[in-house]
């Protein structure tokens, strides 16, 4: 490139800095390799000639263009995919060849125009040779202009479009050369041609580029010795833009506005690969707070729910008090005077007509209590991982931008699979027997601490009917003692009451104390399962909220970007640009 003038160095340097601290910005997100490459790629190209690429299918005519466009056959041609490499052809004082690498060779040649232009000859677009495709799409980035060049006898075909698509991806100027018109028979034919090119470029540019009409092999054979070939050979007007037209002024002005293509093509890239990530994220903060919901309904509902069921527990123990009054009422009579004196057969009737079954029917009730915590807590495993497997059949084609190990998609599979892993270990090994066992022992180990008795192996209601039996037998001691002392009938009423009183508070004491046991083991059982399933969770919880804190800044970071560069690009595009 020349010299710029002092405007054009601001520019410049302007450009490089804000392209730098837009390759920094894909470093840290962290972007493909590949798109970093082309980013670095354009930023170098900012100090090299203008970069005048040639693309198009094999057997297009690409390497005949070039050689008329040189004067000389400096590059093979042929029907065979002939260029199965990068030609990078730049200035040199004598012609030489050099291997830069497996895919890229540098020839020199002492022609004039490459003093101001360096020019890329590019492998075909065709789906036959597909390496040679993946060589010709990595190197357009680096391009200042592209010569699209499509064949007359078959203008446009598929795979000229889809390439299309792709430069037109990257913002390049673009000028679409139509070769070999000389084998068309008419200038109606030519038309028609250069109409169907210009209708199918307008329709993936978006705008009408400038077309040339040529005969490359027309153009070479009167520059080698037929002049009377040069005009019908169309090809002047595509000299003279290349040689003329695209002067120093366009050519800086070019020069300058292509890696800003390139920056804003991989900024609108990676804000929609942002913008879907963020779209998957916040379906992922919904159905984990939905997750969440559910988790506070759960919660809620088990705490009414066992309301209820320790209701019928607490029922159970309000009728054997009753029983208790009434054995009491029935019992302390004049009647039976010489019965009260035997304490044995006054505890045996008491276990007999006041406790009876209730051991059996405590037992009972809390097992049923047990076995409805046990099958809500393994439903609820199961609602869980069913959120997650609805996620995943949602969340399905839907990414953009699928970076490999490490990245987003990688990291959120890797949190969510855990989750899953984990839920569905639970369901798979979840022992409703074992886990009933724990949760009936923890129970009955929770009441006999609280009446400081050794658990063996009777069940709950047995232990609760030794708690009753005891209170019992205290009152029972009193009223013997009572007795003992004096026999007098005036007495019998006020014991009997007073006996019934002290079964009352006894039993009251022994039932508050035991519903209030349950209920706090129970629920330290209910608050155990909600935290299973929330520590489960909260790895992916937490990685969906950082990613969204992270991704919101990356967004407003791209946006920034574009905004910068897009004036950047008014401001290279402006009038008074020398």
């Amino acid at each position: 490139m020349k010299i710029l003038s002092s405007d054009q160095e601001v520019l410049l340097a302007g450009e490089r800095r804000l392209l730098n601290e837009l390759l920094v910005a894909l470093v840290e997100f962290p972007a493909a390799p590949e798109d970093r490459q082309a980013l670095l790629d354009s930023i170098a190209q900012l100090d090299d000639l203008f970069l005048l690429v040639i693309v198009g299918e094999y057997n297009g005519g690409k390497s005949a263009f070039i050689n008329a466009l040189l004067g000389g056959a400096f590059l093979t041609e042929g029907v065979t995919p002939t260029t199965a490499q990068i030609n990078i052809l730049r200035y040199g004082d004598s012609q030489s060849r050099k291997l830069e690498n497996e895919n890229q060779l540098l020839l020199t040649l002492p022609v004039e125009l490459l003093k101001e232009i360096s020019i890329v000859d590019t492998p075909g677009t065709n789906a036959i040779i597909r390496t040679h495709e993946t060589i010709t799409t990595d190197f357009i980035p680096r391009s200042d202009l592209v010569l699209f060049v499509t064949s007359a006898d078959r203008p446009f075909t598929e795979s000229e479009r889809l390439f299309m698509e792709r430069i037109r991806n990257w913002g390049k100027k673009i000028l679409v050369v139509v070769n070999k018109i000389d084998i068309l028979q008419s200038e109606q034919e030519i038309l028609q041609v250069l109409e169907f090119v210009n209708e199918n470029s307008r329709l993936l540019l978006g705008v009408s580029p400038e077309i040339f009409p040529i005969s490359a092999r027309q153009a070479l054979a009167s520059k080698s010795g037929k002049p009377e070939l040069w005009t019908e050979s169309r090809f002047e007007p595509l000299e003279d833009y290349i040689r003329n037209t695209l002067d120093e002024t366009s050519r800086v002005q070019i020069k300058l506005l292509n890696p800003l293509g390139v920056g804003l093509h991989i900024a609108d890239r990676y804000l929609t690969i942002v913008t879907n990530r963020l779209e998957t994220l916040q379906d992922d903060v919904e159905m984990l707070a939905d997750v969440e919901k559910q988790m506070a309904l759960y919660k809620e509902d088990m705490q009414r729910d066992f309301k209820y069921r320790m209701a019928d527990i607490e029922n159970l123990l309000y009728e054997m008090e009753k029983r208790g009054l009434d054995y009491f009422e029935d019992t302390f009579r004049l009647k039976r005077v010489f019965d009260l004196l035997s304490k044995e057969r006054i505890q045996t009737e008491f276990e007999n007509k006041v406790i009876a079954d209730m051991p059996t029917q405590i037992d009972n009730k809390v097992n049923d209590l047990v076995d409805w915590l046990v099958e809500s807590d393994l439903r609820q495993w199961q609602a869980v991982n069913e959120h997650l497997a609805e996620r995943r059949r949602a969340h399905q084609g839907r990414i953009v931008g699928d970076l490999g190990p490490g990245s987003f998609e990688y990291d959120r599979e890797r949190f969510m699979d855990a989750v899953g892993r984990q839920a569905q270990q639970v369901i798979d090994t979840y022992d409703k027997v074992d886990e009933a066992r724990q949760i009936a022992e923890g129970a009955q180990e929770a009441v006999a601490a609280s009446a400081v008795l050794e658990v063996g192996a009777i069940g709950l209601g047995a232990l609760v009917a030794v708690l009753a039996s005891t209170a019992a037998a205290d009152v029972t001691g009193i009223l013997l003692a009572t007795f003992i002392a004096a026999l007098g009938l005036v007495i019998i009423p006020a014991r009997r009451k007073l006996a019934k009183n002290e079964l009352s508070a006894k039993l009251r004491e022994l039932r508050d104390r035991l519903i209030e046991t349950l209920e706090g083991q129970f629920q330290k059982e209910i608050d155990r399962s909600v935290q299973r399933i929330d520590n489960a969770t909260s790895p992916y919880t937490r990685f969906v909220r950082a990613e969204q804190q992270n991704l919101t800044e990356y967004q407003d970071k791209l946006q920034d970007f574009k905004l910068k560069l897009a004036r950047l690009k008014d401001e290279i595009t402006a009038p008074e640009l020398p």
